[in-house]
């Protein structure tokens, strides 16, 4: 599975392999308000380590736990990022997440997004000249790739791309990299499949 990609189960116990399509959107799996923090990843900074190194920060370089290394404080900074990620993606998707109120960028979001992008993980050469990322990774610059991400999303035409599961019940979020841009469901193994059988269904009991 490549990194990025999440192995999800429901509440009915079905998995489903789940492509958020960017990093910022990812990191919305790893938690969030009530009533979602029962899915919190991010409860150490070992947790931390061991979720990013699966994560899109390592599409394009392999990593792993002890590659990435944060401060209690850079997790709590993390954390609060991921808050604004809650309260404000929904709105743009055109969704509503329950439990989740949501609210435009305001002008301390905007002041933690725009210092961090300062810090992201850097590329270095090797001792054979072959390009590599540096190590460790801290957690500023985790959150410096975040918020690039996030900005290239929202701050350009792309936030048109951001998108909700139209499955009934489900409010995962993902920015569509489609080619045609027409990504409708969290999955085809989940909501699109559940369309299908919907519409099959239908068809057959008219």
């Amino acid at each position: 599975m490549k990194p990025g990609a999440r192995r999800l189960t429901g509440t009915d116990g079905v998995s489903h392999t789940f492509d958020p399509g960017s990093f910022a959107l990812e990191l919305i799996l790893s938690g969030g308000p009530p009533p979602w923090d029962r899915y919190e990843t991010l409860r150490t900074t070992t947790d931390a380590a061991a979720w990013l190194a699966d994560s899109y920060l390592a599409a394009d370089f392999p990593l792993t736990p002890a590659d990435v290394r944060l401060t209690e404080a850079e997790l709590e900074r993390l954390k609060e990022f991921r808050s604004i990620l809650w309260r404000v993606v929904p709105p743009l998707t055109g969704g509503e997440v329950p439990g989740v109120t949501p609210g435009p960028l305001t002008a301390a979001d905007r002041a933690l997004i725009n210092s961090a992008v300062a810090a992201t993980p850097a590329p270095e050469l090797d001792d054979h000249g072959v390009l590599r990322r540096r190590t460790p990774i801290t957690g500023d610059q985790v959150l410096g790739a975040a918020a690039r991400d996030l900005i290239a999303i929202i701050g350009t035409d792309q936030v048109s791309r951001l998108r909700m599961c139209e499955g009934g019940n489900c409010a995962l979020m993902f920015y569509d990299t489609s080619r045609p841009g027409n990504r409708r469901w969290c999955s085809m193994q989940r909501c699109g499949n559940r369309h299908k059988v919907g519409n099959y269904r239908t068809r057959h009991t008219t």
